[in-house]
């Protein structure tokens, strides 16, 4: 197994996510019509938030949709989190401040995509915000393609 620094698995995790963050002025419109994706969307990443959050990180792998297992490895994904999540410490709390639906993104293959961001607390950092984005699977299932902590 080749050795990667969780930095830079994390930034090809993730890089998705700096792309999704930038849905255009039309995406925006089309969100209006898109509540009950967006709320699938949102139960879809609560889930999933709950295995990062209590380090099933393997089991967050296997839950994510293959545009995100394509990018990274599961032992590399695992990796990353780690490095990253656990020194933040227990969740205190997380709040949703938006979600927006898009169909196209910069730099990923066009589709359905919820991006969301939280405002969130942790023991050791008090306030960081925390992007996740499912999208639609090949399968017509939702799961996470991307997650960012800033």
């Amino acid at each position: 197994m080749r050795k990667i620094s969780p930095m830079l698995s994390v930034i090809i995790v993730l890089m998705l996510c700096t792309s999704l963050i930038s849905c255009g002025k039309k995406e925006k419109e089309i969100s209006k019509g898109h509540t009950e994706e967006e709320r699938i969307a949102q139960e879809i990443a609560s889930h999933w938030l709950e295995l990062v959050d209590s380090e099933n990180y393997g089991e967050a792998w296997d839950k994510a949709a293959g545009y995100l297992k394509s990018a990274v490895t599961k032992e590399e994904f695992q990796s990353s989190l780690s490095g990253v999540r656990k020194p933040l410490g227990k969740l205190i709390s997380r709040i949703v401040k938006s979600k927006k639906y898009c169909k196209s993104l910069p730099g990923a293959p066009d589709g359905e995509y919820v991006v969301m961001e939280y405002e969130t607390s942790f023991e050791k950092k008090k306030s960081a915000i925390e992007t996740v984005s499912p999208m639609k699977d090949k399968d017509g299932k939702w799961r996470v393609s991307g997650y960012y902590i800033k």
